[in-house]
């Protein structure tokens, strides 16, 4: 198939580029800037210029394409608006064909689920920075009426690679000395090794039926301050960690610092189930510690 692929360039979308590649698939990646095309032809994929902020361009593309993956996100106050408007206009450019159309959303919109393990039937309780995507993942779901295959994923937590929210306890250790976590350190994360999750986008792309709905999260919760621990140990700060109270993240983060104290369980059983999913990426753990992560990778 020739794939629409939006964020080729970005942490997930170029883990999900290779893994299309690798199962024969060609990649149409959207570009930005004409040096992010050069970038995406030097790695086999075919540019597409265009911007999420012009949805027009990202309409082009899926129209052009077999289907259509959507992993892109601006950033900032306006990455709201141009998701939305860039989802809309991929749903139209595939209405009336059979066309996958593969969304991406998070885990986030579960809000906290405590003790509770979360599924796919699970009732949503999205953390304010992604109350949005609650509403346009039903939109997505429903535009199965119109046409195309459309699916939904749910990435739980993402690591591997260096990248990733993790990212961010490694390189405070590094900077001061410990590792730093919003709220008290007993919050679960959910995890899902990034090249684990190209493979799922692979597989759903090419068996998952219309209106599917897959969280991607394999192996237990982890507590952040377990968490921070391993990522100061990797960082060379021997296990050395600092709260930052949620109050006080508030204040510089904004609604991201209720996003990273969220305490979550998620499943990824249906995917497996379902798909034949098989995650096997390193322990988050031991991926801190002396993985991606480590003093020794810092600069991969």
């Amino acid at each position: 198939m020739r794939v629409f692929l939006t964020g080729a360039s970005g942490y997930i979308g170029s883990a999900v580029a290779e893994a299309l590649q690798a199962a024969g698939h060609e990649v149409i990646g959207l570009a930005r800037s004409e040096e992010q095309a050069r970038q995406l032809a030097e790695r086999g994929l075919r540019p597409h210029r265009g911007d999420l902020l012009q949805p027009e361009t990202v309409a082009a593309g899926a129209r052009a394409a077999d289907a259509a993956i959507h992993t892109a996100n601006t950033g900032g106050a306006n990455a709201a608006a141009a998701d939305i408007a860039a989802t809309r206009a991929m749903l139209r450019a595939l209405a009336g064909s059979p066309k996958p159309f593969l969304y991406t959303s998070g885990v986030w919109v579960l809000g906290s689920t405590g003790d509770r393990i979360a599924d796919e039937s699970s009732p949503l309780q999205p953390t304010p920075l992604v109350a949005y995507r609650a509403a346009l993942e039903q939109e997505v779901l429903s535009g199965k009426e119109r046409g195309p295959r459309v699916i939904v994923i749910r990435p739980a937590d993402v690591y591997g690679r260096g990248g990733g929210l993790l990212r961010m306890l490694t390189q405070s250790a590094r900077e001061t000395g410990a590792a730093r976590y919003v709220g008290d350190g007993r919050n679960r994360w959910s995890f899902v090794e990034v090249e684990d999750l190209a493979r799922l986008y692979v597989l759903a792309l090419e068996k998952a039926p219309a209106g599917s709905l897959f969280h991607a999260a394999h192996g237990p919760a982890v507590r952040m301050r377990e968490l921070a621990e391993a990522a100061s140990l990797g960082a060379g700060a021997g296990g050395k960690t600092a709260a930052w109270p949620l109050e006080e993240a508030r204040k510089t983060l904004g609604a991201f610092a209720d996003a990273l104290a969220l305490d979550q369980q998620v499943s990824g059983a249906k995917a497996e189930r379902e798909l034949g999913w098989q995650p096997r990426g390193r322990p988050v753990l031991e991926d801190l510690r002396a993985g991606s992560y480590a003093w020794q990778g810092a600069g991969a």
